[in-house]
Formats: structure tokens, C-alpha cells, sequence
């Protein structure tokens, strides 16, 4: 089921401000039950949205399409699934495409800036919305999986179990880089005219193209780009002037040219640097307070090869909540697919769908 929550109330957000008039747009698949005890809330990851599983008669439709559904890990004969696109995106909740009431026209870079900590306190009014007091859990990966960190901690008594893969407390400086020489790309950009680029569809940020390109670098690792491309050159031919033909050239292109007609320029800004400024380091006495009071169990899962989230990030998280006596499993899965492993249905990733069952499963 599809729907949308419209927020009479104005929505007070982390960085002072408020927005009025918030719209979520949210998905829901398999039936809430009558105490509504079998509710799963997906946070969903940086450029995707809320369709997470197939609908009726779909296939392979929704984004995690192999990890939610009938008799998937996360099954939807049992468990009822809900997912909002996320605060600030351009999938039908409120964000820089939006209408600004006080103009009447959209508020493109007048956007406030918005942190994870609004993105949960906006999912928190459409669960409340659906009379859910506690969440059976929070599943998120990458950006989803920060929001399922903060769900676990600014809502300590919702939330049953947490499950963040491929996420961390933090990007690391050299994740932030990528993402500020990203944003850079747009900002730069004559055509994104100081975010007021004409939105009639026939016009479009070649810079989004240039920061897509650098993310789905962080995406993958070494190893697979060397397995898929090498140094072959596409079609033999060697390029002119300062163009190449190389295949992962080729690759690079092709995705960025179908992702910036998915996905706005503004909104791109906004969420990447909401991912960039959550910290959950903080001050350490604050940080122990928080995840004490936690009654959520934890499963964090990382991947080998994910450098833009490494193993080690894991590690660290896990040793504070052991530490705060809470219950963590955790799971490092061997595998050359980098930090987007967890989007891909393959053989080697096989261990995080019996690992995401499992736990759900569990006591």
C-alpha cells in the first residue's frame, strides 16, 4: 500500500527552525497485526526510496526485493513493513522540491538543513500514525543504517532490535572528502544556477552526473572494479582528445546519466551532508547515557572490502554497546562487492540474508 502522512503539526528540527506542512511518503507491504506487535521499519539508503519490496505482481521492483517479502528473511506473511522516503528527498516527502508555504513556490536551496536525528523524529509521526508503540525493529543500510542507529537511541523504549549493515557512527575523513568534492561538483555546475535550475524535466546538473560518478566509486572496491573493467578498452577504441574509452569509463557514464533523471540535484546536497555531520561519537559520558538506555538488541553487519564504511567502524561501535552491556551480534562477510554488497543478491552476500533471519527469528 502506498499513501502519504501530511503533518498538521510543524515538525521542530535539530538545527533550529521548524518545517510546516511535512508530507511523508511511505510504502507498507504484508498486514499489521491486531496488538500491531509485527511492525518493521526499513530505512532506506542515500539516493533510494520508499518501494524496498516488490508489490503484487512485481518482480525484483523494489530495491531489497531479495530481502523483503513471502518467506524472504524479512518476511511480509508475518511481519508487517514500513518505509517512508526520508525527510529532505525527492520521492514524494517533503524536500527541496517541495512547495515552501510562505512562498508559494519551491523551496529549492531555502530548504532548511536537515540532520538524521529530523529524518527519525519525521518517521516517528507515521508510526505513531499507524498506533505502533514499539517497533518489532529498524532495519537500514548505509545512510539507513545511521537512521536505525539514532532510531535505537532517541527512541530508546520503541525499538526491539536494530539492524544497521554497512553503516558506522561516522563517516571517516576521507568518506567526508569524497562527499564535500561531490557536492562541489554541483555547486559548481553553471546549470544548477545557485540551486534555481529550471525543474521542467528537459534540463539537467551535468554536476549531479560528476558527484554520481565519485559515490559509485566508494561503492565498490578495487578488486571488483579490477575484475569488471581492468584497463579494457570499450568497443577497442582508445578515445579522442581527453576522452577515454576505457570500460569502467563507459560504466561510470552510463550510471550517471540514468541516475540524474531519477533523482534532483538539491535534494543530493541536503541528504549526503545530513550523512556526512551524524556523529555518534559525541562527548563519551553522553554517548554511554544514551545506549543505556536503549532497549534495543543490535546486529551489526559489515563487509570486508567496504572501505567507505570499513570493518573496523563496526568493531568500534560494537565494543561501545558490549561495553554498555547491551546484546550485539556482529558479522564481518567476506566479499569483493564493497560497500554496495548489501544491495546485491549474490551468492557471497548469502550469509547477511541468513544473519538479518536469524536474528529476527531469535528470542
Amino acid at each position: 500500500m502506498t499513501g502519504t502522512l501530511h503533518l498538521e503539526t510543524p515538525l521542530p528540527l535539530k538545527e533550529g527552525g521548524r518545517l510546516e506542512g511535512l508530507d511523508l511518503a511511505y510504502e507498507t507491504f504484508g498486514t499489521l497485526n491486531e496488538d500491531r506487535s509485527n511492525a518493521i521499519l526499513v530505512c532506506h539508503p542515500l539516493t533510494m526510496d520508499a518501494h524496498v519490496a516488490d508489490g503484487e505482481g512485481e518482480k525484483g521492483s523494489g530495491w531489497w526485493s531479495f530481502l523483503i517479502g513471502p518467506g524472504c528473511p524479512i518476511d511480509t506473511r508475518h511481519n508487517f513493513i514500513l518505509c517512508s522516503n526520508v525527510l529532505g528527498g525527492c520521492k514524494g516527502s517533503t524536500g527541496p522540491l517541495t512547495t515552501n508555504p510562505a512562498t508559494g513556490e519551491a523551496y529549492r536551496t531555502d530548504f532548511p538543513e536537515i540532520c538524521i536525528e529530523d529524518m527519525v523524529d519525521a518517521q516517528k509521526h507515521l508510526v505513531d500514525h499507524f498506533g505502533i508503540t514499539r517497533l518489532r525493529a529498524v532495519v537500514g543500510g548505509s545512510l539507513g543504517g545511521m537512521q536505525a542507529l539514532e532510531w535505537s537511541l532517541r527512541y530508546p523504549n520503541m525499538v526491539g532490535k536494530c539492524i544497521a549493515i554497512a553503516t558506522g557512527p561516522r563517516l571517516s575523513s576521507q568518506g567526508l572528502a569524497f562527499d564535500v568534492v561531490g557536492r562541489r561538483c554541483i555547486t559548481s555546475d553553471p546549470d544548477w544556477k545557485r540551486g534555481h535550475y529550471p525543474l521542467d524535466g528537459q534540463h539537467t546538473v551535468m554536476g549531479l552526473a560528476l558527484a554520481r560518478m565519485i559515490g559509485h566509486i566508494t561503492y565498490i572496491s578495487k578488486n571488483i572494479m579490477d575484475r569488471k573493467f581492468g584497463r579494457t578498452l570499450q568497443e577497442g577504441r582508445s578515445g579522442e582528445g581527453f576522452n577515454t574509452a576505457f570500460a569502467v569509463e563507459s560504466f561510470l557514464q552510463y550510471n550517471s546519466e540514468k541516475f540524474i533523471k531519477r533523482f534532483d540535484p538539491n535534494s543530493y546536497l541536503y541528504l549526503s551532508k545530513a550523512m556526512n555531520t551524524f556523529d555518534l561519537s559525541g562527548e563519551e559520558d553522553d554517548l554511554r547515557e544514551r545506549i543505556q538506555k536503549s532497549e534495543a538488541e543490535f546486529l551489526l553487519v559489515s563487509f570486508s572490502s567496504d572501505w567507505l564504511f570499513p570493518p573496523q567502524d563496526t568493531t568500534t561501535l560494537a565494543t561501545k554497546l558490549v561495553q554498555c552491556s547491551k546484546r550485539v551480534t556482529t558479522a564481518n562477510i567476506e566479499t569483493d562487492l564493497g560497500h554496495d554488497a548489501f544491495l546485491i543478491d549474490a551468492e557471497e552476500v548469502q550469509p547477511m540474508k541468513e544473519l538479518v533471519h536469524h536474528f529476527l527469528e531469535g528470542p
